[in-house]
């Protein structure tokens, strides 16, 4: 198991340090990030934390898994590596403008 959370559900006002303070209780925490919304700058309602340990994150899975959290029902699982789905976005391959020619 690695030490990085997936956390979802969150509300859209949740802060990092809020999950910081929640998640110290299961132990260290190495870091928090909550993912934004590029263009608008609002949480997308998802984050990662990164416990010191595999035992600290196993813990706190068991511990945050479920529960409240700024009026949400949070979920709290290990956080899997990023898969490469190939290209994004974009205007080209069908990605926006262009492609084939419908007049």
């Amino acid at each position: 198991m690695a030490s990085k959370l997936y956390i979802g559900s969150l509300s859209y006002n949740t802060t990092e340090d809020t999950l910081k303070d929640l998640f110290s209780q299961a132990g260290t925490v190495q870091s928090v990030a909550i993912i934004l919304d590029r263009m608008s700058g609002r949480s997308k309602g998802f984050g990662f934390v990164e416990m010191s340990s595999d035992e600290e994150a196993q813990k706190a899975i068991e511990m945050f898994n479920g529960k409240e959290l700024d009026g949400r029902e949070i979920v709290v699982n290990e956080a899997r590596p990023m898969r490469d789905s190939g290209p994004r976005g974009g205007f080209g391959r069908g990605g926006g403008f262009g492609g084939r020619d419908r007049y």
